[in-house]
């Protein structure tokens, strides 16, 4: 199998609800994320022959999602009152909601579907929250 890795960095802050800890507060990181993709074929014609995908089309398709959380407040839908988010969205604070707790795992999971759904065939997910630790996921 030909196995193609590229990373994507971003900037933002979250807290976890409920949370017994310190991270129960607003903190940010500098996330790091990587994309494993995978093929037991290259391609045989065209420009990009000899490839199971241009290293630069990889790249730049998770760029594009991982910018779409830089420099934002990354949120769990109700996590915060509607009165708190009106305010912060009055300020003019960039959030971006989730359906889900903004953990390390559940972002692995989420870029995981994300390049998936832009047709990879993805193997690994990793997201680094600090440069000691990862979470990683594959299905």
């Amino acid at each position: 199998m030909y196995i193609l890795k590229t990373k994507s960095e971003f900037d933002s802050a979250h807290f976890l609800k409920d949370y017994n800890g310190r991270c129960a507060n607003i903190h940010g990181h500098r996330w790091v994320v990587a994309i494993e993709v995978g093929s037991e074929t290259v391609l045989e014609e065209g420009p990009n022959r000899g490839m199971v995908v241009d290293f630069g089309k990889l790249k730049d398709d998770l760029k594009e999602e991982t910018a779409k959380l830089d420099h934002t407040f990354i949120i769990e839908k109700g996590s915060i009152k509607d009165t708190t988010k009106a305010a912060l969205e009055a300020e003019g604070f960039s959030m971006f909601e989730l359906d889900f707790r903004p953990t390390a795992e559940n972002l692995a999971k989420y870029f995981y579907d994300v390049m998936s759904t832009k047709g990879y065939d993805v193997i690994l997910a990793k997201v680094w929250e600090t440069p000691e630790n990862c979470a990683e996921y594959r299905a």
